[in-house]
């Protein structure tokens, strides 16, 4: 019996390691899509995540503590609200409303073909 208790264990834990995986897809630049601090164009919100603590800057430039609450879910200090975000990290959804996209970073563009003479 105690084989079997050990066998259910791990296999609870191992069914949990891939959305622990998913922890560390938040680091990145946003675009604010809804319900937005500043109407102004061109306006960047940044996440860096170390684990489990995230720092943000919103597109005002205010920067906020956070932390995730548990897979799929942050709470944020300074405004204290609460964000659900996407499994692919493209995503955050606040409590307030407020939506930020994944600013994808385009490469640059290739150089020019030399000239000939």
């Amino acid at each position: 019996m105690k084989v079997l208790t050990r066998l259910v264990a791990l296999s609870v834990v191992a069914a949990a390691a891939p959305a622990l995986a998913q922890d560390g897809t938040l680091t990145g630049r946003y675009q604010c899509i809804q319900n937005c601090v500043t109407v102004e164009p061109g306006h960047f919100a940044f996440v860096t995540q170390y684990g489990r603590e995230l720092n943000l800057v919103n597109e005002a430039g205010i920067p906020s503590r956070a932390w995730l609450d548990y897979p799929g879910r942050i709470w944020i200090d300074r405004p204290q609200v609460g964000a659900v975000y996407s499994p692919d990290g493209m995503t955050i959804q606040f409590d307030n409303g407020t939506i930020w996209q994944r600013a994808i970073e385009l490469p640059p563009p290739p150089p020019p073909p030399p000239r000939r003479r």
